[in-house]
């Protein structure tokens, strides 16, 4: 169901912009623009839509058509027999029975433009805030597009090429391409550090193949194909370490865990990555500077190993098979202080708010198919995608309560931050 903005919500989003107090306008007398209001974009995955939320009211400030162009698309695709019967593949497997139309999402700096990946349409679009018109589109090199990520300088936008196995760089402006680095199959998610010298990427191979038993060990790591962890430098778009996660679990005492790294969270000194993997209901702490003597590449220690291992209850009597992409969990985000993680409990139904150092850990359910978490514009809240109830839940990293539940579009799952210029605003209360 495509849902709009209420216009008290969006008279209050636009009073918010103008008053002391919330983010300032400028000042009669002066050129100095009015800085971009802080939002929270939720992707309606089946919709096409996205729903912009305030986010410190948690209002719904309006909802975005994500696919203003459909009907285009539409007749390319069936006029390219490979490209419809991805376009159905799609809808009949990673999709549901349905097509995705909003993956994830990440604005300018300037709050003027909404970059938006589309999985169904194998694009990436620039889509103008003020009009709804799409300024720039990136089609991938094979068939569908996926997870992003965003420079800290707000410039470059990687977006993972599902079919393609590799990462594009584009200029988020222009949409113009400005480089690529190599993944393995399915590429998934990306994330820079701090400096932006850097990414944290992973591939989660093909979960849609329905060997999904560790006793089918050969043929289930054939046919789910590669998948690494892997840290890439963005000056030449190099692969520094790259890592085959299920031998790193092996090797610390685990074996026959998954190899696909799903969501994950990168702990503020860069150096411990928290991760997701299929399957699992729970989550592994990754030192990627630890050096193994005992274990050698080409005659050197290798770097990185597993810390910790750490279960979190499993709720769900349904058999792995029927996991959603195989995954157990998907989502987990850190509060900027790195003290506490926040992990979507995808077939469990709970969001578990963890103690980073005690492991002691306090759920919440929020319902049918939690799918992303990430944190809030102000770091004290973790916001919780629960696809199966169209709603998003913000919890309270120091409290664990829920604050609000937020009803969005059908199926959400990326929520990303974001701003939205104050202008834009004006426009929309129109």
């Amino acid at each position: 169901m495509r849902r709009t903005a209420a216009p008290l919500a969006v008279a209050l989003a636009v009073s918010a912009v103008l008053v002391t107090g919330g983010t300032s306008a400028a000042r009669p007398g002066t050129d100095r623009p009015s800085a971009p209001h802080e939002v929270m974009f939720v992707g309606n995955n089946w919709d096409g839509t996205a729903t912009v939320v305030d986010g410190r009211t948690h209002e719904t400030i309006r909802t975005i058509d994500t696919i203003p162009d459909r009907a285009a698309r539409m007749a390319e695709i069936v006029a390219r027999p490979d490209k419809l019967v991805f376009y159905l593949a799609i809808q009949a497997g990673i999709g549901e029975g349905r097509a995705q139309y909003t993956d994830d999402m990440f604005t300018t700096h300037d709050g003027r433009l909404l970059a938006v990946s589309r999985p169904s349409f194998a694009d990436v679009v620039g889509i103008d805030l003020a009009s709804g018109a799409i300024r720039w589109r990136f089609p991938m090199e094979g068939y569908r597009s996926d997870h992003m990520g965003v420079s800290p300088d707000g410039e470059r936008l990687l977006v993972s090429d599902s079919t393609a196995n590799k990462v594009h760089e584009l200029d988020i402006r222009t949409g113009a391409k400005t480089g690529e680095f190599p993944s393995g199959d399915t590429p998934h998610e990306n994330n820079y550090t701090a400096d932006g010298e850097r990414v944290f990427h992973a591939s989660i191979g093909r979960v849609y193949t329905p060997t999904d038993r560790p006793v089918l060990r050969q043929p289930y790591d054939t046919l789910k194909g590669e998948r690494v962890f892997q840290i890439v430098r963005t000056d030449d778009m190099t692969v520094e370490s790259r890592w085959d996660m299920g031998k790193e679990l092996e090797e610390a005492g685990y074996p026959g865990m998954a190899s696909a790294v799903r969501p994950m969270a990168v702990a503020p000194d860069e150096r411990f990555v928290y991760l997701q993997v299929s399957f699992f209901h729970g989550w592994i702490e990754f030192d990627t500077q630890a050096a193994d003597p005992t274990v050698t590449y080409e005659g050197e220690p290798t770097v990185g190993a597993v810390t910790r291992v750490v279960d979190l209850p499993q709720r769900t009597t349904e058999p792995r098979e029927l996991y959603v992409l195989d995954s157990a969990h998907h989502g987990l985000a850190m509060n900027p202080e790195g003290t506490t993680l926040c992990a979507a409990g995808t077939m469990d139904g709970y969001a578990a708010v963890i103690d980073r150092d005690t492991e002691e850990y306090t759920l919440v359910d929020v319902g049918d198919k939690p799918y992303w978490s990430t944190n809030g514009v102000d770091g004290s809240e973790c916001w919780v995608s629960v696809s199966g109830e169209d709603e998003v839940v913000v919890i309270d990293y120091d409290t664990a309560a829920v604050v609000a539940t937020i009803p969005v579009g059908d199926h959400p799952q990326r929520v990303r931050e974001g701003v939205v210029d104050a202008t834009v605003l004006k426009a929309w209360a129109r």
